[in-house]
């Protein structure tokens, strides 16, 4: 029970968590209502940076979400130029985060790092399609444990003014390995081969590290689901 009180916090919260305490103490030197607010904002900032420990399935083949949040949309589209996977339209799994999920990152398959693009953007609402367009982004593309090329690019949104990305072009990643996390609010883009069909419907949550959302050596057709 403990555990599920106590989350453990990224290190990248601390310095914003010190932020928020310090202003908290000096508003309520000035006033106990601003002091009582800060302390929610504290508690906020705390709960925003959490960082629990995922159970990650480890066949080989799954794709597993990167980020928690709600499947805004499944279709067609043309991975982002920087990281030069063609002009061919791939299968697009996109996932945004409100700023109440956690927002850590992780990666959605195991494999090795080929290329790593940062682009300057906008910061247009995250759960709009030409969020991934326009917004500012970073992509990444990786080579799987199956030599099958894949893309994950983390996009800024309306509120979110920070991508952070951990990993590096070489490196080799396990499935629901932690690389990075976007403050405040975001979109997680995964890129798929057209042949590989989505195991996850719009609207869904989904948890980064856990939910199955593709299965290389699945057969199965794209899912459907319905509100019940």
């Amino acid at each position: 029970m403990l555990k599920s009180v106590f989350v453990p916090v990224n290190k990248a919260g601390w310095p914003f968590i010190a932020i928020f305490s310090a202003i908290t103490v000096i508003a309520a030197y000035v006033s106990e209502p601003l002091g009582w607010i800060g302390v929610v904002l504290t508690a906020w900032c705390t709960y925003f940076f959490r960082d629990p420990d995922r159970f990650t399935p480890t066949r080989v083949g799954l794709v597993i979400s990167p980020a928690d949040g709600v499947v805004q949309m499944i279709q067609d589209a043309v991975p982002p130029p920087e990281i030069e996977m063609g002009e061919q339209p791939l299968n697009r799994i996109s996932i945004f985060m409100n700023v109440f999920d956690v927002h850590v990152n992780r990666t959605p398959i195991a494999g090795t790092i080929s290329k790593l693009a940062y682009r300057p953007g906008k910061f247009l609402n995250a759960s709009l399609d030409k969020a991934s367009e326009f917004n500012e982004r970073q992509s990444v593309r990786m080579t799987t444990t199956d030599n099958i090329e894949i893309a994950f690019v983390q996009i800024a949104g309306l509120v979110a003014r920070r991508i952070k990305c951990d990993i590096e072009e070489g490196q080799t990643v396990l499935t629901g390995e932690r690389f990075g996390l976007i403050r405040f609010g975001s979109r997680v883009d995964v890129y798929l081969p057209k042949d590989i069909p989505a195991l996850v419907t719009v609207g869904q949550r989904a948890v980064a590290g856990e939910t199955v959302i593709a299965d290389f050596q699945a057969t199965d057709p794209p899912r459907n689901a319905e509100v019940r």
